[in-house]
């Protein structure tokens, strides 16, 4: 569903990517390991075209992401692609739904399906009874599942997830984590997931490690 040839990224001298390629199946959980800067995040935000690689191409179901106009790759990016960070980045003046519901009034989706779906989603996500609760109201771990589900709302076809656990205790990470199995079984979500969580990754379809910006395994 993803594949990445050839991924090169410099920022001035330094080199952080050296020629990656990845490739990623539909409906799968993948980990992407290694030490602080070796260029896990920077990989992410290419694959999830946040950022622009110096040389190689990324391809999404056959579709070359970089050859689009940047108006044409920000829609694309809105309605194909979910994005879960270590900081849940939610608006403190929202509330839970509200905060689901922005990237599908983003898309230009009629709000009365938006909120349904957002509704569905933090149901799904055990936040029935917090939808109407601002971020300064929920606990880390609900304010990281309200942004799970706003990564869900337009229905991607791929979520990426930058340490999405490190901000939690480990009772909270390990719910995260099922959290993303769970989706997976019962949607066919597929996750790409940088983490220094190493239970976690062991737990993954397939753990990719980088190390000074190159592919150096799979487990």
């Amino acid at each position: 569903m993803l594949k990445a040839e050839g991924l090169k990224k410099s920022y001035g001298a330094l080199q952080v990517l050296k020629g990656v390629d990845i490739e990623i199946k539909r409906s799968e959980v993948v980990s992407i390991v290694g030490a602080s800067g070796a260029g896990k995040s920077t990989l992410l935000h290419i694959l999830g075209t946040l950022d622009n690689p110096d040389a190689g191409k990324v391809e999404l179901n056959n579709t070359s992401v970089f050859g689009q106009s940047s108006k044409a790759l920000a829609e694309f990016r809105n309605k194909h692609l979910g994005f879960v960070f270590q900081f849940h980045n939610l608006l403190p003046e929202f509330s839970a739904v509200e905060n689901v519901m922005i990237p599908g009034l983003i898309a230009r989706r009629e709000e009365k399906e938006v909120k349904h779906r957002a509704m569905e989603l933090l149901d799904i996500l055990g936040l029935q009874g917090r939808v109407d609760h601002k971020p300064s109201e929920l606990s880390g771990g609900e304010q990281q599942r309200v942004a799970v589900a706003r990564a869900l709302v337009n229905n991607p076809l791929l979520v990426f997830a930058d340490e999405p656990s490190g901000n939690l205790d480990s009772n909270n990470a390990r719910d995260l984590h099922q959290l993303f199995f769970k989706l997976r079984d019962e949607f066919g979500q597929t996750f790409v997931i940088v983490t220094h969580n190493q239970e976690f990754a062991n737990m993954t379809d397939r753990k990719l490690e980088i190390k000074d910006g190159i592919m150096v395994g799979e487990h």
